[in-house]
């Protein structure tokens, strides 16, 4: 219920900001006026829409609820590891959040090189928006860890996989995508603030990087 309870309340958020956007673009770009405040509302909806409403939903919110019902468990297997899952999805919208407060973050939410990296963007609020989609992914890798092992261990005793749900094995293919694709996502955030903050040259092009394998690995 609390996974619910907040990906709604990102939900109605990035609902009414992608409605400032359809008003925005409806008036000709005169509505705000100021190009920096709708690139941080576009960069505010899609993050909030993806990370902080779509994966929490469905992956924490109806994952634990349904598993456990269509199974006949009376929770999941390892409910400590899915409270510190829950823990960090509040504290990922925090710091995102905060973020989108600090002058500098309209990035875009996919945070493309080179205009987020620091020849473009200096403010820390860039750095701290990476910090808390590393946050969100962690809590999405220890969900979908839990999913997995609640998923085979219940299968083994009802001895047959037949009798699972589809939709249970759904969630457990979901979560096993979620294991292999967002390390992926923490490796490319991570050489992004290396690139920032270290003086590093992987997406950087005056270094010989590439800012194409950044849209590869994302």
């Amino acid at each position: 219920f609390m996974y619910v309870l907040v990906s709604v309340w990102s939900g109605v958020v990035g609902f009414g900001l992608s409605m400032i956007i359809r008003m925005e673009l409806g008036a000709g770009g005169q509505w705000l006026g100021d190009e920096y405040l709708y690139n941080l509302i576009v960069t505010s909806h899609g993050v909030m829409m993806l990370f902080f409403l779509v994966m929490p939903m469905f992956m924490g919110g109806f994952g634990n609820w349904l598993i456990p019902v269509m199974l006949g468990l009376e929770d999941m297997l390892l409910p400590r590891l899915n409270n510190l899952s829950f823990l960090m999805v509040p504290l990922a919208l925090f710091m995102f959040c905060v973020s989108m407060l600090v002058k500098g973050g309209a990035g875009g939410w996919t945070m493309y090189p080179p205009l987020i990296l620091s020849d473009y963007s200096t403010s820390f609020s860039v750095d701290l928006m990476i910090l808390s989609l590393h946050v969100a992914g962690l809590s999405s890798l220890l969900g979908s860890i839990n999913i997995v092992v609640t998923s085979v261990v219940a299968t083994k005793a009802m001895g047959s996989v037949e009798r699972v749900p589809l939709l249970v094995w759904s969630l457990m293919i979901t979560a096993v995508l979620v294991l292999l694709t967002i390390p992926v996502l923490a490796a490319a955030l991570t050489m992004l603030l290396l690139d920032r903050n270290f003086s590093t040259s992987f997406f950087d092009p005056v270094g010989g990087g590439s800012p194409l394998l950044y849209q590869h690995l994302f």
